[in-house]
């Protein structure tokens, strides 16, 4: 299997930052690049049945909107730079699916934004980029 990289996307100035550092890296390193986008989602609530279905159905508008309008264009930007890219798109909390996004490609690194479109909760319960620093499995690298 090939060497890749999971670049942690969100659109935002610092995703474009990391992407441009993820992409350099490689094209250095000849790795295959993963452009990972996770939609943030709780999972402690209490619904109704009826409330279920329609969380469901808003969940998979919200994936297929953050495919075409995330996703979609940044591949398409890569589709002549040589590289291997493949993406993933995932609901759930962002350090803990990207560290999971990691470990079922089996990569080698991980690259992210040191900020991004966050909430006011990861300002009270800390960062994404401090989540990873002292969780992820594989070598990060927070770009400013």
């Amino acid at each position: 299997m090939s060497k890749r990289i999971v670049v942690g996307y969100d659109g935002s100035e610092s995703g474009a930052n990391a992407l441009e550092f993820a992409i350099g890296l490689a094209k250095a390193s000849k790795s295959g690049l993963v452009i990972a986008h996770v939609l943030e989602w709780s999972p402690y609530t209490f619904l109704t049945p009826t409330e279920i279905e329609e969380r469901h159905k808003r969940r998979k508008e919200e994936l297929e909107r953050a495919e075409t309008a995330v996703l979609a264009p940044v591949v398409a930007k890569l589709a002549d730079s040589g590289l291997e890219v493949t993406t993933e798109l995932r609901y759930g909390h962002i350090a803990e699916t990207l560290i999971k996004i990691a470990e079922d490609e089996g990569v080698e690194h991980l690259v992210i934004g040191r900020t991004g479109h966050s909430s006011l909760s990861t300002r009270i319960f800390g960062s994404v980029a401090g989540s990873l620093a002292q969780a992820a499995t594989v070598p990060v690298t927070i770009v400013p």
